[in-house]
């Protein structure tokens, strides 16, 4: 968002900023930072939660797929009513690498990769770049990470999007030597980044870590923490977009 000049005095411009999660309880999580609440909108892929501050949340649903569909979705009927998004965040809760991003912890792309999209071989996976196909990887604007790191403390690094969440050491070790530079694991946030990239709008994903990465241990997991970060975050993040200019793709 940028500060305009108005009869003398600073304003926010009307900047909309649409956030996609995958399911109610993380769109819930990030309205509980917007303490003057949320109307809803109907939408062919979901409702809306619009709050008065120009986000509008969306549960998209689970992985790639349905998160591409969402966002998308909403993307083009804000186009068509002439009030075209100026950022899409995917948000929500997620796996993290340890100990790089323990539980509790906030993670934030620098790069949003798409870890399973490719081919098994002989000689080990080729992503589909490899194939001569598509991209399987987005870079929020550097401007922009940094602005949301200075704002929560969140982590940056790769945030890797999945099909199938990791539940084995093997794969975790496996996924650390293809991307050494991962923090996080999820399963949206690629899809979001491919609609928002065909709008020509900028992508954030922010994540909160409720889980290891690696053999599945639901004892262990910290969910209810981790949904309480994301809404801390939000409450963070909204004031610092402030300070950014949406058209700085840096």
């Amino acid at each position: 968002m940028v500060l305009q000049a108005q009869e003398g005095r600073l304003t926010t411009s009307a900047v909309r900023v649409l956030v996609t999660t995958a399911v109610p309880a993380e769109r819930d999580a990030v309205a509980g930072a917007f303490p003057d609440g949320t109307t809803e909108v109907r939408l062919p892929a979901g409702t809306l939660l619009r709050t008065a501050g120009g986000y509008d949340l969306l549960a998209a649903g689970v992985g790639p797929a349905l998160a591409a569909a969402g966002t998308a979705t909403a993307l083009t009927a804000a186009a068509l009513e002439g009030r075209p998004y100026a950022l899409v965040v995917s948000a929500g809760i997620a796996g993290g690498f340890q100990p790089e991003a323990p539980l509790g912890s906030l993670v934030v792309a620098d790069e949003i990769t798409a870890a399973d999209l490719g081919a098994e071989t002989a000689e080990g996976f080729v992503p589909v770049t490899g194939l001569g196909f598509g991209t399987v990887s987005h870079r929020p604007p550097n401007s922009l990470v940094r602005v949301i790191v200075a704002a929560t403390g969140a982590r940056p690094g790769t945030v890797l999007t999945v099909s199938t969440v990791t539940g084995t050491a093997p794969r975790a070790a496996a996924l650390r030597v293809r991307h050494p530079q991962a923090l996080a694991e999820a399963m949206e946030g690629f899809g979001v980044a491919e609609a928002a990239a065909a709008h020509g709008v900028p992508v954030l994903e922010i994540r909160a870590v409720s889980n290891a990465v690696g053999p599945r241990d639901r004892a262990a997991w910290r969910i209810g923490d981790a949904l309480a970060a994301l809404t801390a975050a939000f409450g963070k993040l909204a004031p610092a977009l402030e300070s950014w200019n949406p058209h700085d793709h840096r």
